[in-house]
């Protein structure tokens, strides 16, 4: 059955475009609760560095290469921090290269001495 009535179509009309700017109004507020929440989540997930005078780290060569023949490391040697400051800058040292500063993004902890797997033996036998 067809609505003959123009003035009730209309209504009835402009309620659906009204319900559909309010559906279309919840959506992006749930898009929003869920990007708040998702970065509160990444945000405490977040390891923060701690840098020490005397700790030994890793410098990250940032330089782009277009053209690697051989794969080469990110990380340079171990430089040794000398001084740290409170805006993120840090001080470190190396006998060669010399003292420079650098930004703490730059920097990750070095881990002296290789890490041991432990290894555990397991026994076939037991299986038949």
């Amino acid at each position: 059955m067809l609505n003959m009535d123009s003035q009730a179509a209309g209504e009835e009309r402009l309620l659906q475009l009204n319900e559909l700017d309010e559906f279309r109004h919840q959506v992006y507020e749930n898009a929003k609760i869920y990007k708040e929440k998702t970065k509160m989540w990444h945000d405490r997930h977040i390891m923060k560095k701690k840098f020490e005078v005397g700790q030994k780290d890793l410098l990250c060569n940032s330089r782009l290469r277009l053209f690697l023949r051989k794969p080469k490391s990110r990380w340079f040697e171990s430089f040794i921090v000398t001084k740290v400051y409170p805006y993120g800058a840090i001080d470190i040292s190396h006998e060669q290269k010399g003292t420079f500063k650098v930004n703490r993004q730059r920097l990750k902890p070095y881990i002296n001495g290789a890490l041991s797997c432990k290894t555990l033996p397991i026994r076939l036998d037991i299986l038949e």
